[in-house]
């Protein structure tokens, strides 16, 4: 039976708006409402809950984003027990705790401070680098020189226990630098922090003291914008933890945001920057992990070898989540 060209266009529109129906109900359906749960925040390993938790607690009492990422990462910077943020953090081959850190904001801004000493919570001297400065990344002395100018105090940093681990390794010299492999107190785990508000904006930040005695001045991911941390709030964020060379090499958070972009979900996203991170750094044993979640509330963590887990936060749950990995 032929259909007239009149009947064949409208048939034509009824089918598409079908389609586009069966759509908007996919999109409004029950699996949708259940992953966007905000204010939602997710953060890198077990000292990610006291984090997160603190973090959640500034946007549930009515905080700013900005407030929640550096109030729940400074938890972390200011906590003497942990030995790779902040306060207590591995000092280089020479002594000196150097921090790193990095914040960016749902309007696309960003600050960091890189090879920071003797000047507590970095992650507050790199938000104001980014609010009261004309640019992005500040190093060494120039980084301490603008953190005093703006109140903050010169302070000591290497903790009594710490300088005596340094002073131990000083004395035998058995290897340049402590294998960077995470898992063990032979190691460095960045605090990185994702956070999304009631309205769905997102910001994050992360914060580091970095590879233990590594060479003065070496710097890492983590103040690295679109490397140790990346924020898009078209799309969503993701952030980094452990051998930054890696990290930076494959510019790893940008890589997912971009896929998800492209329509990835945070753990695809995650997935494919770390099978191609570990293609071109095969001949190395290292462990590198992201944490990564989109505008609708999905988020994932996925690591190169086991071990990774990370903490994720709403006002109905506070949980910690292992990851799989690529290597088993």
């Amino acid at each position: 039976m032929k259909i007239s060209r009149k009947e064949f266009i409208k048939n034509s529109l009824l089918m598409g708006g079908a389609i586009l129906t069966n759509n908007l109900k996919a999109a409004d359906s029950p699996f949708y409402k259940e992953k966007k749960e905000f204010p939602l925040v997710i953060s890198t390993w077990a000292h990610g809950l006291p984090a997160s938790n603190k973090a959640m607690e500034v946007l549930s009492s009515g905080g700013n984003l900005l407030d929640a990422v550096t109030k729940g990462i400074n938890i972390i910077e200011n906590d003497p027990d942990n030995h790779s943020v902040g306060i207590g953090g591995y000092p280089d081959a020479e002594g000196n705790v150097t921090l790193d850190a990095s914040i960016m904001d749902c309007k696309g801004n960003a600050g960091s401070v890189a090879y920071l000493q003797n000047i507590k919570n970095p992650i507050n001297v790199a938000r104001m680098v980014m609010e009261k400065s004309k640019h992005v990344l500040l190093v060494g002395k120039g980084a301490q020189n603008f953190a005093i100018k703006n109140g903050f105090k010169v302070e000591n940093l290497l903790t009594a226990e710490m300088k005596k681990k340094w002073e131990k390794w000083n004395s035998e010299k058995k290897e340049e630098m402590i294998d960077p492999v995470l898992g063990s107190d032979k190691n460095h785990d960045t605090i990185g922090l994702l956070a999304i508000d009631t309205a769905g904006n997102i910001s994050g930040g992360v914060s580091t003291s970095g590879w233990a005695y590594k060479l003065p001045g070496r710097v890492g991911d983590s103040p690295i914008i679109g490397a140790g941390m990346f924020v898009d709030n078209e799309v969503g964020a993701a952030c980094a933890t452990g051998l930054g060379e890696h990290v930076i090499k494959s510019v790893g958070s940008f890589l997912i945001v971009e896929l998800m972009r492209h329509g990835y979900t945070p753990l695809d996203a995650i997935k494919t920057a770390v099978k191609r991170l570990q293609k071109k750094g095969s001949g190395d044993k290292f462990q590198v992990a992201y944490i990564a979640l989109n505008k609708n509330g999905e988020y994932a963590g996925y690591a190169l070898r086991t071990g990774f887990e990370f903490a994720a936060v709403t006002n109905n749950y506070a949980k910690m989540i292992k990851t799989d990995s690529l290597i088993k």
